[in-house]
């Protein structure tokens, strides 16, 4: 049985429970023990909208928001820099390994085990609530906003980021290789319910926020082309992260042979003469002030 196929299984013995559940299974699966090769491919890509979410949450500066949490670390590139701005970070990850990865990069905060959108915190706890491209790998989005707003005080930051959609070219590229092979998302493949879902674009993520109880949030969209090296940006999928490394993994050897060939053939129209590719992408930022309690 391959990598999409167990995924496939896991979700299906979730019978009981509904389509978000099996989302959120899924998401899990694809993210397993996958930490080292996420450091090593997509994030640094993840990483450069950090300083800007930092900001629009207020942490750092005179004044700026002590006591933070970074709720979906990774491999906790946000915690680091909010550290190094002299808050007092808590961070958190659904993904062990994540957990432990961030744990060892960043000593000075206290990293816990979390899955979204359960949060072991009491209301109100933190200055700011930091959550970078996360919302894309829930499947209540609605729920995990309500969660961050819980545990953020009256009158503190909430700053999120998510991918736009469609996606930016660069952001395309895998995915149009794959679909160059003739491989498709299968049918049964878990996503979103039409309820749970909402339009990533700057109105779309301010609407869902306000529907968590985050009204008047302020959004705006971040582009920029990430430089990367060929081999790394394929290394990500090819070690089954995500959804789109969960299809790769699961094909063939000759059908990821067929997916590779175009991949670097698409490659080429990203193509540096240094020899990196120079991929662009867009996301949302936003950000919300947590109203008073009543």
């Amino acid at each position: 049985m391959n990598a999409l196929d167990d995924a496939h299984a896991d979700a299906e013995g979730f019978n009981a429970l509904d389509a978000l559940d099996a989302f959120d299974a899924f998401e899990r699966r694809a993210w397993e023990g996958r930490a080292e090769a996420y450091r090593g491919s997509f994030a640094a890509l993840c990483a450069y909208p950090v300083g800007m979410l930092l900001d629009a949450a207020g942490v750092g500066g005179g004044g700026g928001s002590r006591r933070v949490l970074d709720a979906g670390t990774g491999p906790g590139t946000v915690a680091g820099a909010a550290v190094g701005r002299g808050a007092e970070v808590v961070a958190v990850d659904a993904e062990p390994s994540m957990v432990a990865l961030a744990a060892e990069a960043v000593p000075e905060a206290e990293v816990r085990h979390a899955v979204l959108p359960e949060l072991p915190f009491p209301d109100g706890h933190f200055d700011a609530v930091v959550s970078n491209f996360v919302l894309n790998h829930v499947g209540r989005p609605r729920a995990v906003l309500a969660a961050l707003r819980r545990v953020t005080r009256p009158g503190g930051r909430i700053a999120v980021t998510i991918w736009t959609s469609p996606h930016a070219p660069g952001q395309a590229l895998l995915g149009r290789a794959v679909a160059e092979a003739g491989v498709e998302r299968p049918a049964d493949a878990p996503a979103l319910t039409a309820a749970e879902d909402f339009p990533r674009t700057e109105e779309g993520l301010a609407g869902i926020l306000a529907d968590a109880g985050l009204p008047g949030a302020v959004t705006r969209t971040v582009g920029w082309d990430h430089l990367v090296d060929p081999e790394v940006w394929w290394s990500g999928p090819a070690a089954g992260i995500a959804t789109v490394g969960q299809l790769l993994v699961a094909q063939p050897p000759e059908v990821i042979a067929e997916i590779r060939a175009a991949y670097d053939r698409l490659s080429e129209e990203f193509l540096r003469p240094d020899g990196r590719l120079a991929l662009p992408h867009t996301a949302l930022l936003a950000s919300s002030v947590v109203p008073e309690r009543r």
